[in-house]
């Protein structure tokens, strides 16, 4: 069974392309109906165009009516899941009563999440903790920043040579593999 998906993302929008890749090269039965984006200028944006993916910026400031705004326009799609590809927004109360949404995070959760933790600031406090193993959690989103259901965990080892950016690019290379792997679990009725 295809799956509908939304996905938000405020950056460069490589967890995004990791999507429409699986989605060309038939690895995921999916189809991404929009791409959200609370920053213009995301590259995210222009990646969904080159798709010929339909694209939305967030016009509004205040968490209540980014929500009413996401709300209403996302009622025109038949959106099964939404998917936080590096979305930088908290969800507000009606999208998260409507919607089933998942997030990609770059820890393994509860470690190293919450406001503020994202990208590189994970990665640095990781190598500054000199924890031996990091990791991506995809988990369901609720009202707290990186608290919701854990729906899987993928580790990676964290050598005594890592800085913050190449455990960022093991971490990244495992959150695409385990994402498309949770996304066919969704389309194939697993979750």
């Amino acid at each position: 069974m295809s799956i509908n998906l939304a996905v938000f993302a405020s950056g460069s929008g490589t967890t995004l392309q990791a999507i429409i890749d699986s989605i060309e090269n038939k690895k995921l039965d999916a189809k991404i109906s929009i791409v959200v984006s609370n920053k213009p200028d995301a590259y995210a944006l222009k990646r969904a165009e080159k798709a010929g993916i339909p694209t939305y910026i967030i016009s509004s400031k205040e968490k209540e009516n980014i929500d009413n705004e996401l709300f209403e326009h996302l009622k025109n799609y038949d959106i099964d899941l939404i998917v936080l590809a590096g979305y930088l927004k908290m969800i507000g109360d009606k999208l998260l009563a409507n919607y089933r949404i998942i997030n990609t995070h770059p820890s393994l959760l509860p470690k190293f999440g919450g406001k503020g933790m994202h990208g590189m600031h994970v990665h640095q406090a990781v190598i500054d903790s000199k924890e031996k193993i990091s990791g991506v959690t995809v988990h369901f989103v609720n009202n707290e920043y990186d608290r919701g259901n854990i729906i899987r965990q993928t580790t990676v080892t964290v050598l005594p040579t890592d800085d913050a950016e190449s455990l960022s690019a093991k971490v990244q290379a495992a959150e695409k593999i385990q994402l498309i792997e949770v996304l066919n679990d969704f389309s194939s009725g697993k979750i």
